[in-house]
């Protein structure tokens, strides 16, 4: 295997055992201590001490746990939401097909991260809420994939012939349909991963995403930017993490997309 290619498994790698394995460790991300204030990277603390003392490398881990819990929830949510609706547009056709486009156009309209900051804003801070509004705004992708996806198989051989045999369309959409289409979804979703972990840490900057005490590598850039000529080591750190980890996720789509596209073959 390539150097290249076992980059961002490894990161990515380090990103979800380090999420699902703080549990594990005695951590305190929001224990204050006074004397330590904006105290640099050493030996005590690898990645330095913020405004309230605490220490950055635990509440980074902590932030990865958010991070990683808000991808995983938007990215399913918003996949199967839009796979459902997609598939029942592009298959079904006729109005069908006709409200479900007018629906997605709608939702088009409006730039996807100014809706989900439209809608956290109105539903409050919190992360259940923007959960649901990064979940709202993120079908839509798969929707029009899936359709699209729909459209080009429907026709097939195999497809026609299994509604000859009486085969119903539930049947026929999960077993002869999504199979086939599951190659670009996936590697949507690969990509829908990194713009999840984009945007929740864009509105917990906002203010809209995790509230404090709790750590998010959006919050955390906030906290930092006021220091930013004093205690650089608080954005660096966040900043860092989250660009390592999107940058992997992009990475690992352009693979997934080279190896699983047929195209390509």
């Amino acid at each position: 295997m390539r150097s290249g290619s076992t980059f961002p498994l490894l990161v990515l790698l380090t990103w979800v055992l380090a999420a699902l394995g703080a549990p594990l460790f005695s951590l305190t991300p929001n224990e204050v201590g006074l004397q330590r204030i904006l105290e640099p990277p050493g030996a005590v603390a690898w990645f330095g001490f913020d405004d309230l003392g605490r220490p950055l490398f635990d509440r980074l881990i902590a932030g990865a746990q958010s991070s990683l819990l808000v991808a995983a929830a938007v990215v399913t949510s918003s996949a199967l939401i839009g796979i459902l609706v997609g598939l029942l547009a592009g298959y079904l056709g006729g109005w069908v097909d006709l409200l479900l486009v007018r629906l997605i156009d709608v939702f088009l309209a409006f730039p996807g991260i100014l809706l989900a900051i439209a809608l956290a804003a109105v539903m409050g801070p919190g992360l259940d809420n923007l959960i649901i509004a990064l979940a709202a705004v993120g079908w839509v992708g798969y929707a029009r994939l899936a359709r699209a996806q729909a459209l080009s198989l429907r026709q097939r051989e195999y497809v026609t012939a299994a509604i000859a045999l009486g085969s119903r369309t539930p049947y026929i959409l999960l077993h002869h349909l999504l199979p086939l289409m599951s190659a670009p979804l996936i590697i949507e979703a690969t990509f829908g991963v990194a713009g999840v972990v984009v945007a929740e840490a864009g509105l917990s900057f906002l203010g809209l995403g995790v509230q404090p005490p709790d750590a998010s590598w959006g919050n955390m850039i906030r906290d930092g930017a006021g220091y930013m000529l004093v205690a650089p080591h608080m954005v660096l750190a966040p900043g860092l993490a989250m660009s390592l980890v999107v940058l992997s996720l992009n990475l690992l789509g352009d693979q997934l997309r080279d190896r699983l596209d047929s195209r390509a073959i």
